[in-house]
């Protein structure tokens, strides 16, 4: 069986699934369908992450003679334990990690959040304030599984994260890629990685625009999707294969979904976050060798 030797990670919202899908295009390497595994980092927690290793090797049962073989999973970039799981599962893994100027990051996770169900402050500056009530376990939205990820701040504290991959893999096996390259030349950065997971370079990237900024149509419809009820579950586990729910759970998911751009972040509050992350930003910069102080100076970037 299959065993994943490389890893996919990055502060949500970055890129990831852009990458992730360039990357399963190639002949030489094996992707499953099914990305955000969270099978490594076991300081976090969800009922959706793969935890069980023969359940996890499976998803990789599929492969055949490529390459390479490897999953994403953007969590794995703020877990603290990751990074030495992943080394003591796989010594030489390859690690890609992709970051993007953090005030952006934020306003589009607390986005997606919202969509999710995960996040029920609809204001992003009052979410941001709510941060330290909810360390201490208030103000957190009912069923949410991983409180953590509503720590906001914490999540685009980028330089320990990468700091714990490159200590624990050495730089060799790790690849960081900036957002800002990737949204100017994907087909570039696509190449660069094949380079990196040495595989054929010489492949055409497959780029297309995925993961635009989506809203529910009805919450009360998610809410069902999220946790459908006891009898139905026991009607339908029979009948079907864990694959076909979850592509009937993403079909079902799709049409619950409208896609509308995102208004611009408050010019007074992006000023204060690029402010107040400044600090993180001169620190990320020096550790990657690449000036990074730009990203407090930049008006809205994207979705």
């Amino acid at each position: 069986m299959s065993r994943p030797d490389f890893f996919l990670v990055g502060a949500p919202k970055c890129g990831t699934t852009a990458l992730y899908r360039c990357l399963e295009a190639h002949p030489e390497i094996f992707v499953p369908q099914r990305k955000e595994l969270h099978h490594f980092g076991t300081d976090l927690h969800s009922p959706t992450y793969v935890r069980g290793l023969n359940e996890y090797l499976a998803l990789f049962a599929a492969a055949g003679n490529e390459k390479r073989a490897g999953e994403a999973s953007v969590w794995y970039l703020y877990s603290k334990l990751a990074a030495t799981e992943i080394k003591a599962f796989s010594p030489q893994a390859s690690v890609i990690i992709m970051l993007r100027n953090p005030v952006d990051m934020l306003y589009s996770l607390h986005s997606q959040h919202l969509y999710n169900g995960t996040e029920e402050i609809v204001d992003f500056a009052d979410a941001l304030r709510a941060e330290e009530d909810r360390k201490r376990g208030n103000q957190v939205p009912k069923g949410v599984p991983a409180v953590e990820r509503l720590f906001y701040r914490e999540v685009a504290k980028y330089t320990d994260q990468v700091d714990r991959y490159l200590k624990s893999l050495g730089p060799d096996n790790v690849k960081v890629i900036i957002y800002d390259d990737f949204k100017q030349d994907p087909a570039r950065i696509c190449r660069e990685t094949f380079g990196f997971l040495k595989v054929d370079q010489g492949v055409e990237p497959a780029i297309r625009v995925v993961n635009p900024n989506k809203k529910l149509r009805s919450k009360t419809a998610q809410a069902v999707l999220d946790q459908p009820p006891r009898i139905l579950g026991k009607l339908v586990r029979p009948l079907t294969t864990p694959a076909l729910r979850h592509r009937l759970f993403l079909t079902a998911q799709q049409l619950n979904t409208s896609y509308q751009a995102r208004p611009p972040l408050p010019a007074e509050l992006r000023q204060q976050l690029q402010k107040e992350f400044a600090p993180e930003i001169e620190r990320l910069s020096v550790l990657l060798n690449r000036d990074l102080t730009y990203w407090s100076k930049l008006q809205e970037t994207g979705v």
